[in-house]
């Protein structure tokens, strides 16, 4: 009888906790273990972060980052099995998309600034780039000033289309700028001449002048108009998914398993045409993944050179 009793008690005591559990399981990661679906924000163009390659696939360095994190969560939540459905996105929907649980994730190219973390939450940063312009090396154009009085364009919904409308109002610089859907109409306006030069993530322009019909056709500008720190981005106030997923990149970020990862978008052929963009990591990145960070101030990012801290040492 003694024995029955303890058995019984046991049970209980299962199930309280059981419930228990199930109780503490709220916002995205009860969605997803209710649904058994994860569903991921994904681009067309973002190459080589996220793109369709020739067969219709989405892939890339964010999914790639998304589908660690998914992999993790599912390991957490104790699922068998986890749907992972991918939803198309443009710069100007996945903000929404996200705020309105349409998406879980967009994994990207988004950058992570203090004017989004308003409305959404970044995971670690996974890159750092800069806004740069590219244009024909016909245009001879160097710098932001060379393009006074000329037609420019940038991805609608982007960062770098307000930085620029705010530079050329600032710079008196009457240029006209345009706004396109996506990242590959914006290179074709610079391609088929409806625009001088195309303002974006110099990542980004490397990677859609590699992939061109003819690479050497364009040139990228030296001048940095910011740095951009990339980051997948989360909704708002759900601290418990994202801090599933941030742990998950995170481990990803300090095992050294972003080497790996990072070499095969950046250091490899790429599909869908075998493109090397032989970009090696910059040292900010390194830095970045060192102390993995979510912070959207540029200045984080900056690197101190080494004779610089020799100096300050010394003093």
């Amino acid at each position: 009888m003694k024995v029955s009793k303890l058995i019984v008690a046991l049970i209980s005591v299962g199930v309280i906790v059981g419930a228990a559990q199930a109780q503490e399981l709220t916002g995205t990661l009860k969605k997803i273990k209710d649904t058994g679906t994860i569903t991921l924000g994904v681009r067309d163009s973002s190459i080589p972060f996220s793109y369709l390659d020739d067969k219709q696939s989405y892939q890339g360095y964010s999914i790639d980052l998304c589908m660690k994190a998914a992999t993790a969560i599912q390991k957490q939540l104790g699922m068998s099995a986890l749907n992972v459905k991918m939803v198309p996105v443009t710069s100007a929907t996945r903000i929404p998309l996200i705020s309105n649980g349409a998406i879980d994730l967009s994994c990207d190219s988004a950058t992570n600034n203090l004017e989004r973390q308003k409305v959404v939450s970044f995971a670690p940063t996974m890159f750092v780039t800069a806004n740069r312009l590219l244009a024909k090396k016909s245009a001879n154009i160097t710098k932001l000033d060379d393009m006074k009085g000329k037609t420019i364009v940038s991805t609608s919904g982007t960062s770098n289309l307000k930085q620029i409308t705010e530079l050329n109002g600032e710079r008196k610089l009457g240029m006209n700028i345009l706004a396109a859907k996506d990242h590959a109409e914006a290179f074709l306006m610079v391609e088929t001449g409806r625009a001088v030069a195309f303002a974006m993530d110099d990542i980004l322009l490397s990677s859609l002048a590699a992939s061109s019909k003819n690479p050497t056709d364009y040139a990228i500008t030296t001048e940095a108009l910011s740095v951009e720190p990339y980051g997948i981005i989360e909704r708002s106030g759900d601290l418990p998914f994202k801090k599933a997923v941030d742990t998950a990149l995170a481990n990803v970020y300090k095992s050294g398993e972003i080497n790996k990862i990072y070499a095969k978008w950046f250091l490899s052929p790429i599909p869908p045409k075998g493109i090397t963009l032989n970009i090696p990591m910059s040292p900010e990145l390194k830095a970045a993944l060192a102390k993995p960070t979510d912070s959207g101030e540029p200045s984080v990012y900056a690197v101190v050179p080494a004779a610089q801290k020799e100096s300050s040492k010394k003093k």
